[in-house]
C-alpha cells in the first residue's frame, strides 16, 4: 500500500452537480451523491454510489486489478439496449484506509458510457 502524498496527491470531494450515466441511450445510473476522485494528473472520475445505479442492468465479471494507493477493484459489465459492455465499471469494495470514501461507489469507463454533469 502506497499512500497519497506530494508526488502522487488523491482528493476526493463530493460533487455538487447530479451526475448521469447512460449506455446506449438507458440509463445506468443517476445520483446527487457522487464523488470526484483527482489522482495526480490523472483525468477526473466520478464514483456513483451503487444505490443510484441501477444494478440489475449489472453482471460482476472475474476481472479484479490492483491499485498500490487505492487497493483491489473488482469489475461489472454493463447489459443494455440489447449489448454487453465488458468489464465497463470498477469498484473498490474494500479499499484501503485512506480511500474509504468510495467503498459502495462504482466508477465508469467513460470511453464506454456517456457521463454527464447536470445543473
Amino acid at each position: 500500500m502506497k499512500l497519497p502524498g506530494p508526488d502522487h496527491p488523491i482528493t476526493i470531494t463530493a460533487n455538487p452537480k447530479r451526475v448521469r450515466v447512460t449506455a446506449g441511450g438507458v440509463v445506468i445510473a443517476d445520483t446527487t451523491q457522487a464523488l470526484t476522485l483527482k489522482e495526480a494528473r490523472y483525468p477526473a472520475v466520478q464514483y456513483v454510489p451503487r444505490s443510484d445505479a441501477n444494478m440489475a442492468l449489472l453482471a460482476r465479471t472475474e476481472r479484479v486489478t490492483h491499485c498500490p494507493y487505492k487497493g483491489d477493484a473488482n469489475y461489472f459489465s454493463i447489459n443494455a439496449d440489447g449489448k454487453t459492455l465488458e468489464n465497463s465499471i470498477w469498484t473498490y469494495e474494500t479499499p484501503f484506509p485512506a480511500m474509504a470514501e468510495i467503498t459502495g461507489h462504482l466508477a465508469f469507463y467513460p470511453d464506454r458510457v456517456t457521463i454527464e454533469e447536470v445543473g
